[in-house]
């Protein structure tokens, strides 16, 4: 920063300075509402920031510190346009592929998008019911919890539709199985059997 700059950022403060005095004086007499000061006070604080950031921006671009970015000027990549506050910790956590750490939110929802999957994969249903169990006694103990970070989201299972859905999963299962087995044994009756096997 310049000496200019540095002198006009000094009146931009003390001017600020004044005006506040004299808003606070306002209010004391009563001439002003003191929530339509605050809400001022705050649009013009939200004003500053964007101003600072942008001169920041400027300044950095002159240096030409982002010079060879590949993301300059365009959109980061994942940014579909929508607020997400823990966007880049998910980035982080998908990028470098870490488990075991993340916030018991994500962990959970990462876990109830597989958790069908999983089931399937089990073949009693004592074992399904001990998973379903162990899953909701995570979720309501998340939620207990006052960590911080991300609100926990994540539905509780009902461990008889669950139950339920997974027998039928497995019926199917068992059933194309079944079929594909009788197909191959089909297929294999129908094939010509070679001429050095049809003696026996």
């Amino acid at each position: 920063m310049n000496d200019v700059d540095a002198r006009m950022d000094r009146l931009r403060r003390a001017a600020r300075y004044r005006y506040q005095q004299l808003v606070d004086s306002e209010i004391e007499r009563g001439s002003l509402d003191p929530d339509e000061v605050r809400e001022e006070r705050r649009l013009l604080k939200a004003a500053d920031v964007a101003a600072h950031a942008r001169a920041q921006i400027e300044e950095a671009e002159r240096r030409g510190v982002f010079e060879g970015n590949p993301y300059h000027g365009k959109r980061l990549p994942g940014n579909d346009g929508r607020h997400d506050p823990d966007w880049w910790i998910k980035a982080k956590i998908e990028r470098e592929e870490i488990t075991g750490i993340a916030p018991p939110a994500l962990a959970l929802r990462k876990e109830d998008a597989e958790l069908d999957e999983h089931l399937d994969a089990l073949s009693s249903e004592p074992d399904v019911r001990d998973v379903l169990d162990d899953f909701n006694a995570r979720v309501k103990e998340a939620r207990r919890q006052l960590l911080g970070g991300p609100p926990v989201v994540t539905p509780l299972r009902d461990v008889e539709t669950e139950v339920a859905g997974w027998r039928a999963r497995r019926q199917e299962r068992l059933a194309a199985e079944a079929q594909a087995a009788a197909d191959r044994a089909a297929a294999e009756a129908d094939r010509p059997r070679r001429w050095w096997r049809r003696r026996r």
